[in-house]
């Protein structure tokens, strides 16, 4: 399989496990027996250890070449303060806490939408800026219906459904 492929696959992947994971997640933030803090703790504890594993596989069975067995990491200090600022802390701890504090009030279909097309619009835009990556015609529309479907996916409706009564949904 082609290594572009297979990055979409598993892109695809990963979009179906956040999106059933979240739908779990605002289930149970939403009955108030937990905070969003909390869980994101629990989040983080059953994740780390998984992520561990994976590390170990991938490091063990040459699946990943640039994985490295054991820890001998050899990174410049830029790129050991670009791993620890921006994949760190960004995107693993602040963006997971705004996302979880968000989760916790608001509607699932509305705020992971919006948390998950404001982050290939940023991307798309540093990706040019900092790294050089083309910003095609392409690009830049599908930016402009990623923004289209952020307004329409926050703006109030107008036309509600209203949730049957409790007194109702016995008839």
């Amino acid at each position: 399989m082609k290594p572009a492929t297979a990055a979409i696959l598993l892109a695809i992947a990963a979009g179906l496990c956040w999106g059933i994971g979240e739908v779990f997640t605002r289930q149970v933030l939403h009955s108030k027996e937990i905070g969003p803090f909390a869980a994101l703790l629990v989040r983080t504890l059953v994740a780390l250890p998984l992520i561990a594993l994976a590390y170990l596989a991938a490091a063990h069975s040459g699946l990943l070449s640039s994985e490295i067995p054991g820890w001998r990491v050899n990174l410049s200090t830029a790129n050991w303060l670009r791993l620890l600022l921006g994949s760190g802390l960004l995107a693993a701890a602040l963006a997971l806490v705004f996302f979880y504090a968000a989760l916790s009030l608001g509607q699932v279909s509305v705020v992971k939408p919006i948390a998950f097309a404001v982050a290939p619009v940023t991307a798309v835009f540093l990706g040019a800026l900092l790294l050089g990556e083309p910003l095609t015609t392409r690009k830049l529309i599908a930016i402009a219906c990623i923004a289209v479907g952020i307004v329409l996916m926050a703006a109030p409706s107008k036309a509600r459904v209203e949730a049957p009564v409790a007194a109702e949904e016995g008839r």
